[in-house]
């Protein structure tokens, strides 16, 4: 007989911060958290875009044609990727509430026949971008800290030589900073951020008046012009705009944090408008001083204000590297559990909000890779240069993700929706063109590349592992109902208490309980043969949390779900039993078993020798199932086995 014990048929909600409780918080709060959080990336792109765009290897001057092209294109950028593709198209795809391309991925395989080539399709554009995403995030950190410091050569050349130490100084506060967690500086984040757009607009908007044409670049004409100007020169260009639109992903990714509106009307009354007064009026002042496309950002700051703005820029900065580290440990937390990444140590910084984790492993690596780059680019110009192709290889998969979701679950609007994603698929093209072209040119641009096919590897070496794994396991099992028929034609001696076996599988019999039978020769009172599974959706509804199978003589199959932003509470989870007839799990009562496996590396298996070694020693450092399931360490059991791959 198989029974649910909980029938509330609301979905489960984590203790705040998922996004759903919204009507109770305050529009004007999460609005202002929203600046503080979401568009921290995007809006610290005004420290370095400008520069970028007269990079000396671009070879362009800072005539009136010039600048009024590049900000034309610029501004069209944001209306068109970050206004039209995120803001109104992409945030209408919410998996139940919660954004980002992990939850896009998982929405587009819902929608696909399970176990196709197109859902398996899916399944590798969504890992490769998450994998990009690692790369976005080890390069944001180091170019916005550089970008807000390099300040003090404007202040005085003098102070050049220690833009790098001291950046690096920071970064090692900021990442060493991380095991305390977001909540208390996730207070300041919106006052610190609000102040930088309304600074930012505020110079901005003086300088404009100083030089009100610079607005003629509002005509896409102009854009058209450059383009005609300069012939596929242009194109490559295109490398340096995409670093106006950066971040914004992140839009999306954090829309379960804050809801729809509270990010739109964040970004079209406060954002955008903030951005757009700044970077034009950074053109402004290249139209009256063509010289001050050494810096233009702070140049376009006057003397006075100069050493309060590189204060506020550096915190800014730092609120926009905090975004994207936080962001990591968030897809790192989602790839585990939909089992693209071994389990990894999560510590929870909040008691009240589950979204804020702490992922030391993952921290400590992203800082390593931070601490490299800084010191091998040493100026967010030179890292300008790097950054841009992993952004735009995850603004493409979103695009193609997108239009999957647009046929399969939007009959009504995919015949606005999906010629819009063709446009989309155009304009990322022609980035991904753009900063591909760097790859040939030496400089640094196979970084990211590196980092997310690196990550990609990683992360299908697992999935590919886990799943041979769990084949050879079933080679070698035996039949669940088989072997219990066998075993209660001879019972061995039964103990009093509760024995819960952990397995993947739930109709084989578990290693665990074959080996306690072995070499302890006896068998618990009650039995429960438990399995975990992860749901392609953010939040398990209560009423399928739990599913209790009755087998006959103490024993039972229990299926525990989780969404995949979801704490896995294992004993928490099982104490929906307590109030019932049926079974009861009495924690002081159980013992949990688990299975340990060895893995051997084969030549003659599904992967290559180097993967099966590589799986083998990601398994190896996997952290045990005891922290991971909220499992008590003193009421755990392991037995090892060997399986060869």
């Amino acid at each position: 007989m198989s029974s649910a014990f909980n029938t509330d048929p609301t979905p489960a909600r984590p203790e705040g911060g998922n996004g759903h409780g919204h009507a109770t918080t305050g529009m004007a709060a999460l609005v202002a958290g929203a600046v503080g959080v979401v568009f921290g990336d995007i809006g610290t792109s005004p420290l370095y875009t400008i520069k970028e765009m007269f990079h000396p290897h671009f070879g362009l001057t800072p005539d009136a044609a010039t600048v009024k092209g590049l900000l034309s294109l610029g501004f069209w950028s944001l209306i068109l990727v970050v206004t039209l593709k995120y803001v109104i198209v992409i945030m209408r795809a919410d998996n139940e509430g919660e954004g980002g391309i992990m939850a896009l991925t998982a929405l587009a395989q819902r929608s696909l026949k399970m176990g196709s080539r197109l859902s398996y399709a899916v399944g590798i554009l969504g890992i490769f971008g998450a994998a990009l995403f690692f790369g976005d995030g080890m390069i944001t950190p180091p170019i916005t800290v550089l970008g807000a410091v390099e300040g003090l050569e404007v202040i005085s050349p003098l102070f050049k030589q220690w833009v790098v130490p001291i950046s690096l100084v920071m970064l090692t506060g900021l990442f060493a900073f991380q095991r305390f967690g977001t909540a208390k500086v996730g207070k300041l984040f919106g006052p610190v951020m609000i102040t930088w757009f309304v600074v930012i607009a505020g110079f901005g908007l003086v300088n404009i008046a100083s030089n009100p044409i610079v607005l003629r670049a509002l005509n896409p004409y102009w854009a058209w012009n450059f383009f005609t100007t300069h012939d596929w020169h242009a194109v490559l260009i295109l490398g340096a705009v995409v670093l106006i639109v950066t971040g914004g992903e992140a839009l999306y990714a954090d829309m379960g944090h804050f809801g729809k509106k509270p990010i739109r009307w964040a970004w079209f009354g406060f954002v955008l408008p903030a951005l757009v007064l700044n970077y034009y009026g950074q053109g402004a002042v290249l139209l009256r001083d063509p010289g001050a496309v050494a810096n233009p950002f702070y140049m376009s700051i006057p003397d006075w204000a100069q050493v309060p703005m590189l204060v506020l820029a550096t915190a800014a900065a730092m609120v926009a590297s905090q975004a994207v580290i936080t962001g990591a440990f968030s897809v790192t937390r989602q790839a585990i559990q939909l089992g693209y990444l071994p389990r990894l140590r999560i510590v929870y910084t909040s008691r009240d909000t589950m979204g804020q984790v702490y992922v030391p492993s993952i921290n400590w690596m992203l800082f390593g890779a931070v601490v490299v780059l800084v010191l091998s680019f040493r100026s967010s110009g030179a890292l300008a240069t790097a950054y841009g192709l992993s952004v735009t290889g995850t603004m493409l998969i979103d695009t193609l993700l997108l239009a999957i979701v647009a046929y399969t679950r939007w009959p009504d609007t995919r015949k606005w929706v999906l010629p819009l994603c063709v446009m989309f698929l155009f304009i990322d093209l022609a980035f991904l063109v753009a900063n591909g072209a760097k790859l040939f040119s030496g400089i640094g641009a196979w970084v990211p590349l590196f980092i997310g096919i690196s990550a990609f590897i990683l992360m299908r070496t697992w999935r590919r592992g886990r799943e041979l794994l769990r084949d050879a396991v079933q080679n070698e099992g035996i039949q669940l109902e088989t072997f219990l028929d066998g075993l209660m034609l001879s019972p061995p001696v039964r103990v009093p208490g509760t024995a819960i076996f952990l397995t993947a599988d739930k109709g084989v019999v578990p290693q665990a309980l074959m080996h306690n039978l072995k070499h302890n020769k006896v068998l618990h009172e009650r039995n429960i043969f438990l399995t975990v599974d992860t749901l392609k959706v953010p939040y398990a509804p209560r009423f399928e949390r739990l599913r209790i199978t009755t087998i006959g003589d103490n024993f039972y199959r229990v299926v525990i779900k989780f969404g995949f932003m979801e704490d896995p509470d294992v004993p928490q989870a099982l104490m929906q039993t307590a109030d019932c007839s049926e079974i009861c799990v009495d924690p002081m009562d159980t013992t949990y078993f688990a299975s340990r496996e060895t893995v051997l590396a084969s030549a003659h298996r599904n992967m290559p020798v180097w993967r099966d070694k590589l799986f083998a020693l990601m398994h190896r450092n996997a952290a045990p199932a005891t922290g991971f399931f909220h499992i008590p360490g003193n009421r755990i059991v392991e037995l090892g086995t060997q399986v060869q791959l």
